[in-house]
């Protein structure tokens, strides 16, 4: 019985190699492709695959915003992560001047002094994912695409610029979405939602002195707006440890009697930072 596996189409994303990356060695794996992140959560939520993958945040742009307000509102499960190394690449059928640039809006954003610099009178169109901009980059010449090398080779495109990308060391951490945590590997990360509700001096502290008290260390902290009113957020926070390890679970206790609202959104084995430097 396969293993079906969700990710942004069409064939050629960074979300394809960061499922391939995750499920090397599951011989029972299959990729389905889907049109937006919204459809592959929703997949998973309803029990059409196995698992979704989907990216949550640069380290050129940040979260991806649309995830996280994603995870906010369904009910799947973060399983597991995969760092992937991100080298864009200027592609197209390289037949006269470039007149539009396309590529997913992130993709975009992460290339802009690339194409400040070297096409400035260039129009850029945003695309569903940077592999649908190289398949559209194949109906005219004026157009080229941001995506990565090897949607060049899937498309038949030429690869007219290399390592676009603002910065060189540019990785996307992707999550793996599932409808169960795993059990305690003993490396393992949880992430959580917190609303605190209430806006009063300290009360973020008061979250944040439960973990530090316990030396629990916080690898990510983010806020979203709520969008129940201004200058209301909620909060991301990734830390180290597993929610049933008993200083995470004592500390979650405590703050779920202070807070509005919190959703746990998994406990999972953290990426090893031996793996974060892979196939790039």
């Amino acid at each position: 019985m396969k293993t079906r596996i969700g990710v942004l189409g069409p064939e050629g994303t960074y979300s394809e190699k960061a499922a391939l990356i995750w499920s090397e060695g599951m011989p029972t794996a299959s990729l389905v492709y889907y049109g937006d992140f919204d459809g592959v959560l929703r997949a998973v939520e309803e029990g059409e695959l196995d698992y979704g993958i989907v990216p949550l945040e640069n380290s050129l742009e940040g979260a991806v915003t649309v995830v996280n307000d994603l995870l906010l509102r369904m009910s799947v499960v973060i399983v597991g992560e995969v760092n992937v190394p991100v080298r864009h690449c200027l592609v197209g059928r390289g037949e006269g001047e470039i007149r539009v640039i396309l590529s997913h809006p992130q993709a975009l954003a992460q290339c802009r002094q690339f194409i400040r610099e070297h096409y400035p009178g260039a129009e850029t169109r945003t695309t569903g994912s940077t592999s649908h901009a190289a398949r559209l980059a194949q109906e005219f010449g004026e157009m080229a695409a941001i995506a990565d090398a090897g949607a060049a080779e899937r498309y038949g495109l030429r690869i007219l610029a290399r390592d676009v990308q603002d910065v060189r060391e540019n990785v996307t951490r992707f999550i793996v979405a599932g409808r169960q945590s795993p059990p305690p590997s003993g490396r393992d990360k949880t992430s959580l939602i917190i609303h605190l509700d209430q806006d009063r001096p300290g009360a973020l502290y008061a979250i944040l002195k439960e973990f530090a008290e316990r030396n629990i260390n916080l690898t990510r902290i983010e806020s979203r707006p709520s969008r129940l009113r201004l200058g209301d957020y909620y909060f991301y926070i990734d830390l180290e440890g597993h929610q049933d390890n008993s200083e995470v679970r004592d500390a979650l206790e405590r703050i779920r009697a202070k807070a509005g609202m919190v959703k746990v959104l998994g406990s999972y084995p953290a990426t090893a930072e031996k793996d974060k430097k892979i196939k790039r």
